[in-house]
């Protein structure tokens, strides 16, 4: 799906109460859009997981992903994913 229209989406999700995170490869973009929270994991498109069959990478991502929901401070926030 189109970076820009998941930030957008996230955003009208946010405005009406629902908690959102995304992972995201075009941080550009993403801050640009002002996602509300989003991960930066720096991997070709296509692979927002990280490599196939990599399940301890791709269960990292996911965590970190699901821990911005918890971190203070208001939205937007785009955190660096450290490979």
């Amino acid at each position: 799906m189109c970076h820009q229209a998941v930030g957008l989406i996230a955003g009208e999700l946010e405005r009406q109460g629902v908690a959102t995170t995304s992972v995201t490869m075009l941080k550009e973009v993403t801050s640009r859009v002002r996602t509300p929270r989003a991960l930066f994991v720096d991997v070709p498109l296509g692979y927002p997981l990280g490599r196939p069959h990599d399940a301890g990478l791709q269960t990292r991502i996911l965590r970190a992903a699901l821990s911005l929901l918890q971190r203070p401070g208001p939205p937007p926030l785009l955190v660096d994913f450290p490979l």
